[in-house]
């Protein structure tokens, strides 16, 4: 009975999460901004589901690749290992290193048909898979937001 309870609660969480992302991005490209950048997306949600994918896309009415098509390019920062630095020093963080590696794998599975999806592996230097990924947005980046290379370096 217990998991039942705890079925339904990550079951309702997980879809207050998906219609809060969708509407935080509504309001992001609500003034036609060049480029909306998010930190997470509806996807997400597939690696906290508790079941079958079908179900949840049944229950917000979408379909994953309805969702897919809202997303121009997706990168994945991947979880770093506990011997790349996983710790609770993040006071967010309340997996362990286990946890998050599972958590991680499935996100990278439900993006995994995504065309435009890079994977910034982890390393021991968080600034390092930072530099990665801005190297990645730059690349991404449209004509107008374009800068000077000193600009975006500062």
């Amino acid at each position: 009975m217990a998991d039942i309870a705890v079925d339904r609660h990550t079951i309702a969480a997980q879809r207050a999460i998906f219609y809060v992302q969708r509407e935080l991005e509504i309001a992001g490209d609500s003034h036609n901004p060049a480029i909306v950048l998010c930190d997470r997306g509806t996807i997400d949600g597939l690696a906290y589901w508790p079941g079958p994918s079908e179900a949840f896309w049944s229950s917000l009415a979408t379909r994953l690749d309805i969702e897919l098509s809202r997303y121009d390019a997706v990168i994945h920062l991947r979880t770093p290992a506990l011997e790349h630095g996983y710790n609770h020093q993040n006071p967010l963080r309340t997996e362990s290193a286990a946890v998050a590696a599972e958590i991680d794998a499935r996100i990278v599975q439900a993006w995994e048909r995504h065309p435009r999806r890079f994977i910034v592996e982890s390393s021991t230097e968080f600034l390092d898979k930072a530099a990665r990924a801005l190297e990645i947005l730059r690349g991404e980046l449209p004509e107008c937001c374009l800068a000077p290379r000193a600009i975006l370096e500062t």
